[in-house]
């Protein structure tokens, strides 16, 4: 009788299955840790965002704070530092256009108020609710950050 080289299909098929099982209880909580990573990213770009806006108030007295974003991102190549570019915040956060994606979230500058800028919001909501973050997160001038435990901007939890 000759001896048999190797694994059986049936040897083979069962070391599968076991990779399998071990992947399916792992990848949920994979997604779990990737959500809680993206919810800590949008509070600590919320309070950058609140930084930077009090720098932005403190510099551009006439103006107040900053209404969007783009007010305070860095300049295009070239440029001077303005109130339309302050270069206080990074380009993802300080985007072209309102909302700016970052880690999962998108954020924008809403509710800004008075002449000069009194007033205003910074929201970040997850792009995906229930994939990319659980809750959205809300701060603004005072600084005082909330989250709404639905994804959405209505934030009336107050953040430990």
């Amino acid at each position: 009788m000759r001896r048999q080289r190797g694994f059986s299909l049936i040897e083979l098929l069962i070391v599968i299955a076991i990779i399998l099982t071990i992947a399916a209880m792992a990848i949920p909580n994979l997604l779990r840790s990737k959500m809680s990573a993206n919810e800590a990213s949008a509070v600590g770009s919320i309070r950058t965002i609140a930084t930077a806006e009090t720098t932005y108030a403190v510099a551009y007295t006439n103006v107040g704070y900053a209404d969007s974003l783009t007010k305070l991102a860095f300049p295009g190549s070239g440029q001077p530092v303005d109130q339309n570019h302050a270069g206080l915040i990074d380009w993802v956060l300080g985007c072209a256009s309102q909302p700016c994606n970052k880690a999962g979230y998108q954020f924008s500058i809403v509710n800004a108020t008075g002449t000069p800028v009194s007033a205003y919001e910074v929201t970040a909501t997850p792009q995906l609710a229930g994939q990319t973050g659980r809750r959205g997160f809300c701060g603004d001038q005072v600084p005082r950050l909330m989250y709404d435990p639905n994804g959405g901007t209505s934030c009336t939890v107050a953040l430990q």
